[in-house]
């Protein structure tokens, strides 16, 4: 199956959960991708010792995940990339979107 999940919360918890799932997947063998969309982009200044964001979206790229972020939105935000995504756009979440079996938001 190929899975798509987009992350547009600023909360912590529910990012934490949308790479679990996504963890999830990958190792049930299907193809995932995820993209980083408003808020969403901002995902891993939330990490914490609760919820341990940066350690999912390792254990995501190890396990061959896709990581996409919406430019503008970081642009936005003056945020960078710092190498664990794709400095992407809509045309790529429209790609997702429309490759995808399922569809998550988060």
């Amino acid at each position: 199956m190929k899975l798509g999940i987009v992350v547009y919360s600023l909360q912590a918890e529910s990012i934490y959960n949308a790479f679990r799932i996504g963890n999830f997947a990958l190792k049930k063998g299907d193809s995932v991708k995820v993209f980083l969309l408003g808020e969403g982009v901002e995902s891993l200044r939330l990490d914490s010792s609760e919820f341990k964001i940066k350690d999912q979206i390792s254990f995501f790229q190890e396990g061959s995940g896709e990581i996409l972020a919406c430019g503008t939105c970081l642009d936005l935000r003056q945020t960078k990339v710092e190498n664990f995504c794709k400095y992407s756009n809509l045309a790529d979440l429209y790609e997702i979107i429309s490759e995808s079996d399922k569809l998550l938001s988060f």
